[in-house]
């Protein structure tokens, strides 16, 4: 991605990530938007190759632990994944009744402006903050990914957010596909 200081080298290894919506406008305050990005979480790992360990989504980004399969490149699945994403929402934001469609289209067709492969809205950051994990880092990320919810006081356990993995390592399951770090 552009502008991405962090680079994803080996594209089959695990990393962790973060997308974070332009002007961390909190678009994710609604479950629609939440539950268009587990859709499309699970449509990866279903079809693109995409193997997902942790994730959680706040109001106004989204952290993973994952890793692209063999045979595939993870920057590609993030352009994928970003894309759609992307196009998606805006087009829920715009049809469907949304009390702040008109501020958030604005701030997304402000930040796509001086961009010319941006045709009308920007609505994802470029960088993915991808940092490549050592085994001896993954379980610091996995805790961070899931204290998330409690630093932002939205629940005062893990397992009690709906949209994070926290309830899969809790046993309960989830709703997206993961696989566990043992």
């Amino acid at each position: 991605m552009s502008g991405d200081r962090y680079i994803i080298s080996d594209q089959n290894a695990i990393h962790f990530l973060t997308f974070t919506i332009v002007g961390w406008i909190d678009v994710f305050s609604r479950k629609e938007y939440k539950l268009e990005i587990v859709n499309s979480l699970n449509y990866c790992i279903k079809e693109k190759g995409l193997t997902v360990y942790a994730w959680c989504i706040m109001s106004n980004h989204v952290h993973l632990i994952t890793k692209a399969k063999n045979d595939y490149r993870l920057s590609d699945i993030i352009r994928d994944f970003k894309k759609f994403t992307a196009k998606k929402i805006i087009k829920m934001i715009e049809t469907e009744p949304e009390s702040r469609k008109e501020w958030m289209l604005n701030q997304f067709k402000y930040a796509g402006r001086n961009l010319n492969r941006i045709k009308k809205y920007k609505f994802w950051k470029d960088d993915n903050h991808a940092i490549e994990l050592e085994s001896h880092m993954i379980d610091g990320r996995l805790n961070y990914i899931h204290q998330n919810p409690i630093n932002a006081m939205i629940v005062e356990e893990p397992e009690h957010y709906l949209f994070s993995s926290a309830r899969d390592y809790a046993g309960i399951k989830g709703m997206v596909k993961v696989e566990l770090i043992s």
